[in-house]
């Protein structure tokens, strides 16, 4: 009898190693992340020079703000869908072009409607933007732990890009017409449309199958409407029309949702959630980014109007934060490749609920020095936190669903935003309404204005006489710093409960 041939196993060949070329396409691929998070804030300080420039009404001024988060967040899961079908890259480079060229219009709208079409169109062509990048960092960075630096610095990026707004518009707005926080877009975006092509190759599914616009239509109804209702509520109290918007977007969710899970290639699959590493790393995100953006909104109002900072001023407080925010986001990923996501991640959720926490004890007296050590504490957190979590978003979804897998990230982000800003800046807006107390003198226009925000008041405090207007400046910040207690438990809070989901929903995750 002839002897049976002898088998061997197959080698297992190891991912190939990223080398110049992949990291210097990875600074190309931060350029739109920066971009796209310095918009997210920088409006801010241009709001008053259009108020004079275009006299917009308060509702065109609210679309001037909303218009482009309303159509960022229900159009992300569509474009990192439609980008998984058409190549990655090739809708990187139509969201580039577009955003730079509405950009354009944006900075020389010389009406607020013109101005609103404008926001919103940077909102559609924002959404092909950031999908995009997450998404073409696996294909990049075939190697996991190049992957995880890689997504670390991604993420640290998009951090920056958002601490950085207010430092920008500042010097922008101080020497430049508002039209130019508009223009910041195009240098950015030119080397990207030069060098994309020539580093990053393109990437798509294989089997895309159909697009499905009943599905891209049900996604925008799901996630536009909700964006909105909460921001109605949050920034007029109980309304009919906010109550339904929120209604449409839940019943376009599970109509969104029970169409996913019938049809044979689903623009979403929803069985990504089932598993826990993915879905617990989305809700991870999402309280993640409501704390900080939260943060952002009373420490911003309190550097500037209670402390009496100027922006720039202001924005060097949060400096070290971010510095350290990025830091940890880096210095975690050799951690990360020994100790567990469900240890890791925990421990720096902690750390933010620690920063939180430090508010909650000072209180309204909260000096620069304490904001400055509270956001390091809250950065080092979220950024050690998020490095880990955005890499098991990506890792856990199928290669040639990481579009998608990315939007739902991406989602959570713009989602959290909103939330940010509706949750703990309500909290914190109710509080200062229900202590701030007017002195006599003013007309109902200024007791108006002045019960409204710390803002407000200090506005209408400037218009006074000087005995009037300190005493309206004292109370309304009392009635603030009075909000900015149980605002920042709040926030600790939220860090806590998601420390505590990753512990269960990440037990069963190694690596």
């Amino acid at each position: 009898m002839s002897a049976l041939p002898t088998t061997h196993p197959s080698p297992v060949v190891a991912p190939a190693r990223a080398g110049a070329r992949e990291w210097l396409a990875l600074v190309v691929l931060m350029l739109p992340v920066l971009l796209v998070s310095i918009d997210n804030t920088v409006l801010s300080f241009a709001l008053p020079s259009i108020a004079q420039a275009l006299e917009p009404s308060g509702t065109g001024m609210l679309w001037i703000i909303d218009a482009y988060p309303l159509v960022l967040a229900g159009l992300l899961v569509s474009m990192g869908s439609l980008g998984d079908r058409i190549g990655r890259r090739r809708l990187l480079m139509i969201g580039a072009t577009g955003f730079a060229a509405v950009s354009i219009a944006a900075a020389f709208a010389p009406s607020t409607e013109l101005l609103i079409a404008a926001r919103a169109s940077l909102g559609f062509f924002g959404a092909m933007l950031m999908p995009s990048t997450l998404s073409l960092l696996r294909s990049v960075f075939a190697d996991r732990d190049q992957r995880r630096l890689a997504i670390a610095i991604w993420a640290s990026g998009f951090a920056a890009g958002s601490a950085l707004g207010p430092i920008v518009g500042g010097l922008l707005i101080e020497h430049f017409w508002w039209g130019s926080v508009f223009l910041l877009a195009v240098p950015v975006l030119i080397p990207l449309l030069i060098l994309t092509p020539l580093l990053i190759r393109e990437s798509r599914d294989p089997n895309p199958g159909p697009i499905d616009p009943v599905s891209i239509l049900l996604s925008l109804t799901a996630m536009a409407p909700v964006v909105y209702g909460i921001k109605t509520l949050a920034g007029g109290g109980f309304s009919v029309v906010g109550v339904v918007a929120i209604a449409v977007g839940v019943i376009a969710g599970v109509l969104f949702v029970r169409r996913q899970l019938r049809r044979p290639i689903p623009m979403l699959d929803m069985r990504l959630f089932r598993r826990a590493s993915f879905s617990g790393a989305v809700l991870i995100n999402l309280l993640s980014v409501i704390s900080l953006v939260g943060f952002l909104f009373f420490v911003s109002q309190h550097l500037q109007l209670v402390i009496g900072l100027s922006p720039i001023e202001s924005g060097l407080v949060l400096l070290p934060g971010l510095a350290t925010m990025i830091v940890a986001g880096l210095v975690i990923v050799p951690i990360a490749r020994r100790v567990r996501p469900s240890i890791v991640i925990p421990i720096g959720l902690l750390i933010s609920a620690t920063g939180y926490g430090l508010i909650a004890i000072v209180g309204g007296d909260a000096s620069a020095s304490a904001l400055l050590l509270s956001f390091v504490l809250l950065g080092a957190g979220i950024g050690a936190a998020e490095t880990v979590s955005n890499d098991l978003i990506i890792s856990s979804a199928p290669a040639n669903k990481s579009g998608a897998a990315s939007a739902v990230s991406e989602t959570a982000y713009e989602l959290g935003a909103v939330l940010g800003t509706a949750i703990l800046g309500t909290i914190l807006t109710a509080s200062y309404r229900a202590a701030v107390e007017l002195p006599a003198g003013l007309s109902e226009a200024q007791a108006g204005a002045a019960r409204e925000t710390l803002g407000g008041a200090t506005t209408v405090a400037g218009h006074l006489p000087a005995g009037l207007g300190e005493s309206l400046l004292e109370s309304a910040r009392l009635a603030f710093d009075s909000g900015v207690a149980l605002t920042a438990g709040i926030g600790s809070a939220l860090m806590v409960v998601a420390a505590v989901l990753a512990v269960v929903s990440l037990r069963n995750v190694r690596d």
